[in-house]
């Protein structure tokens, strides 16, 4: 990562890899649990908050945006974070479950980056062309400008809102009820870091994942909306203005209003320094008026 926090606090839990949905919660700690996209945000927020309020207690996993969700309808969490909107049937499964309605609070955007291994000349694609790459249209780089060599196509796993965002958005070409799916040579990977670092490996291979996990070792690629359009490669700047087609919001969820610390934990992730952190971090902070 490009900026690490070292935590302090053991009451931080971060678990990418292991059985986040076993992390059972506790009246004494505020539980968060969601996007690995937003995981390493979600501890800066917490270390940060826990410096100014040491009689807290946070708890951040990760598992994919579904984790979250699901956490949220059994109530193992008082925060869902999410790289997508949550959808109708889920928010209704959460107020049948709780007896409440789900609260949507928009903390941060971000830019989500295409990346392929720092020796590959490719430089920019098009939506259509990085459509045909993930449903296999297109196996080999040949076809796109590159070396006669296969594609090594990586996807986040289903339950990942970045799936989901990443198959409405690219593979379908903005339909999000296209029939086009991701092809079965896509491999399915089980979190950003693990797409990092098999395209840090692997020369033909090509992957998306949050701007935030992007290192020396993974080149951009820049996109083009459509082939009469110039590529641009994603940044802060280009997700702020819009530029970059690849943008989205990043939320927060709760199960009714948030009371108590957890509404203070909320109002630090939206305030001026929660936005500071959003920047070190590498995700966009939010402008203003856009808090919800």
């Amino acid at each position: 990562m490009k900026k690490l926090f070292w935590f302090k606090k053991l009451t931080v839990v971060v678990s990418l890899f292991l059985f986040p949905s076993l992390v059972v919660a506790r009246p004494d700690v505020i539980q968060i649990k969601g996007s690995d996209t937003m995981v390493n945000l979600g501890q800066a927020w917490a270390e940060e908050f826990m410096n100014e309020h040491p009689e807290v207690s946070i708890a951040v996993t990760g598992g994919g945006s579904g984790t979250g969700i699901a956490a949220l309808i059994n109530g193992t969490t008082n925060i869902a974070q999410c790289s997508r909107e949550m959808k109708a049937e889920e928010k209704s499964k959460v107020s049948k479950a709780t007896g409440k309605e789900v609260k949507e609070f928009l903390v941060a955007l971000d830019a989500l980056a295409v990346i392929v291994h720092p020796s590959n000349p490719i430089a920019e694609l098009s939506i259509e062309q990085l459509s045909d790459i993930f449903t296999g249209k297109m196996k080999r780089w040949s076809e796109v400008g590159g070396a006669d060599e296969p594609i090594l196509v990586l996807s986040r796993e289903r339950n990942s809102g970045t799936h989901v965002y990443f198959l409405e958005e690219i593979v379908r070409k903005g339909n999000a009820k296209g029939p086009e799916e991701f092809g079965a040579n896509v491999l399915m990977m089980p979190s950003s870091q693990a797409i990092a670092q098999e395209v840090e490996r692997s020369k033909g291979a090509i992957g998306y994942m949050g701007l935030g996990y992007v290192t020396k070792s993974h080149k951009s690629i820049g996109v083009k909306k459509s082939d009469g359009e110039p590529a641009v490669l994603p940044s802060v700047e280009s997700a702020q203005d819009k530029s970059y087609p690849i943008s989205r919001p990043l939320y927060i969820y709760t199960a009714g209003e948030p009371e108590g610390d957890v509404r203070k934990f909320l109002e630090f992730s939206q305030s001026p320094q929660g936005q500071e952190i959003v920047a070190l971090m590498d995700f966009v902070p939010l402008g203003t008026g856009e808090t919800a």
